[in-house]
């Protein structure tokens, strides 16, 4: 039986309910039949939770919010990067490189650096491939259906988060089971400022 990390159930949830309003958060945790498996608060993010919880989590948002499930996952990538609640994953994927590119390169040791942070937490194997002065192809061994969209979120935010400008797509199944493309066009790596990011953590006073 696959299991999800409840960290990443505990992320979606977030997302959901950050979005779009507590109260849609549990609608949804009602139409999806996941109430009754959960706690007052929700999931829980160091437990393991079988896949087709997550599943019915997604489905059913799809049907409520009357989105894409494909969209509403890109959204959710962009999430991870974007709001303040997950700075410590920002910082994870920031601890790449200097920019964007660089980032990209850095890609192949994502799973591995995850795992110092969080060793329970299984990711999919990334490879990068460079296909031209600025144009690569990303594929996601091993993943999850339509976590390809996930990354393509995360992608474009940390993107911008970095200053570059670059064009994303997915690219659907590569032809194996279990992987998925994402093409990537970076154009100016150093397009605007970007956001601030600093190696240590600051302090409080």
């Amino acid at each position: 039986m696959a299991r999800m990390h409840g960290l990443i159930n505990k992320s979606l949830q977030w997302f959901l309910s950050d979005s779009f309003g507590a109260g849609l958060w549990h609608e949804i945790a009602r139409h999806s039949g996941v109430a009754h498996s959960l706690g007052a608060d929700g999931f829980e993010t160091m437990r393991l939770y079988d896949d087709a919880l997550t599943e019915a989590v997604l489905a059913a948002a799809a049907s409520l919010l009357r989105r894409p499930r494909d969209s509403l996952l890109e959204d959710f990538g962009t999430y991870l990067v974007s709001n303040e609640r997950m700075e410590p994953l920002r910082r994870l994927l920031r601890f790449g490189g200097v920019s964007f590119t660089d980032f990209l390169y850095s890609l192949d040791d994502l799973r591995g650096r995850s795992r110092l942070a969080l060793p329970e937490l299984a990711l999919p194997d990334l490879v990068i491939d460079e296909e031209g002065a600025g144009r690569f192809t990303l594929t996601c061994h091993g993943c999850a259906p339509g976590f390809g969209h996930v990354l393509v979120g995360i992608l474009r935010a940390l993107a911008d988060d970095y200053g570059a400008l670059a064009v994303l797509e997915h690219h659907g199944s590569a032809g194996a089971t279990g992987e998925e493309q994402i093409r990537i066009e970076v154009h100016d790596p150093a397009f605007h400022a970007g956001r601030r990011f600093d190696l240590a953590v600051e302090q409080p006073g």
